[in-house]
């Protein structure tokens, strides 16, 4: 979120760095920024409700927010890191309708988020893809810190998905992070084609680090298609990119003249532009996704983003099986369950402090 510094990278070596990548999470107890923007459109998530309005909604709350923030640094590049988008059923990923194109109005049951939402206990073929999703989350976080290797993160993904019989969306590529940049140097692959297979590099994770993890579960066994753009040049549309967004992913949506749209194809075919392509399953099939940042400190792994994720709401007949992944991922939920009593006992003490003060002015108010 800072200027650009040609003299050094700014890394999460300076706490300053550390605090603009939490992004405020010490504004609100709860969550951070993006966290709360996540929650937000959960809580707004009923049936009736198009994808556009969503998405919409998302894309100005994160304007607002980072607006409020570091205003006296004016050179300061602040705002959307990524466009919201929201996967419906068998979306994948990436998923922002145009006001030109069909929306999507959210049905009851029919959404993952709708479940969340509302608390219902969500079982069968949903249960198994989310929870699938889930547990290799919790795996990269396990798995993701120094002196390990990507590839470790990959084959404990693998296993997860086999056990559950779920199939991992091919290719998919979780990035490490710099500033003014999402695709940094070191990957983690899930569930690599064979030509990633020959090209990928084993990488090392060390400490100062940033990545985001992203993993996606399918339940049909169909490779993701794309949904194609076919739209004529203009070199207007390149030049606006380039004013408004710099290196960050944007939406079409961004530009309200459709015309402009006309440039993506030919900026995209000679590499000035890279796509993020909607991608879907076949109709019937679910897709689960999880995605989160991480700081890898000197004093252990950081998650900076989560989302309101009740596991408790998840029931699944299937588990892993492998010894060995099975007792990593019983120690990521027993430090789960120690944060949580430490944060519950904080928040004890918190309103405990808060119970001495008020009386303690009454005592004095009497006295």
């Amino acid at each position: 979120m800072s200027g650009r510094d040609e003299q050094q990278e700014q890394t999460i070596a300076k706490d300053l760095v550390v605090t603009k990548y939490k992004m405020g999470g010490e504004w609100e107890a709860r969550c951070n920024m993006a966290d709360r923007v996540l929650r937000t459109l959960v809580e707004a998530s009923s049936s009736g409700v198009s994808v556009l309005s969503l998405c919409e909604k998302g894309l100005a709350m994160i304007m607002e927010e980072t607006g409020k923030i570091f205003k006296k640094e004016k050179e300061m590049k602040k705002g959307i890191a990524f466009p919201t988008s929201i996967s419906v059923n068998n979306f994948v990923c990436h998923f922002f309708p145009l006001k030109s194109s069909q929306d999507y109005i959210l049905k009851e049951a029919r959404t993952f988020v709708v479940d969340v939402a509302q608390g219902t206990r969500v079982t069968g073929r949903k249960a198994d893809v989310i929870k699938t999703a889930h547990l290799c989350a919790e795996a990269a976080l396990c798995l993701a810190k120094p002196r390990n290797q990507n590839t470790q993160v990959t084959e404990a993904w693998n296993k997860v998905a086999h056990s559950f019989n779920w199939m991992l969306i091919e290719g998919m590529l979780s990035h490490q992070l710099k500033q003014h940049d999402i695709n940094g140097e070191k990957n983690i692959i899930q569930n690599p084609t064979d030509q990633q297979k020959k090209d990928q590099e084993k990488a090392e994770f060390e400490v100062r680090e940033v990545y985001v993890v992203d993993v996606l579960v399918s339940s049909g066994e169909d490779p993701s298609k794309q949904y194609g753009l076919k739209m004529k040049t203009s070199r207007a549309f390149f030049s606006e990119v380039e004013r408004r967004f710099d290196a960050m992913p944007f939406t079409l949506r961004a530009f309200e003249d459709e015309k402009a749209w006309m440039g993506v194809v030919e900026c995209t075919k000679h590499g000035l532009l890279q796509p993020f392509n909607v991608l879907y399953e076949k109709e019937g099939e679910f897709v689960a996704q999880f995605k989160f940042a991480i700081l890898l400190m000197p004093n252990g792994p950081m998650q900076i983003t989560s989302g309101p994720f009740e596991p408790d709401l998840y029931k699944s007949e299937m588990k892993v099986q492998d010894a060995e992944l099975k007792a990593l991922l019983q120690s990521s939920a027993s430090q789960e369950t120690q944060k949580k009593k430490k944060k519950k006992k904080k928040a004890s003490k918190t309103a405990e402090n808060a119970t001495s003060g008020e009386t303690l002015k009454e005592n004095e108010a009497g006295d």
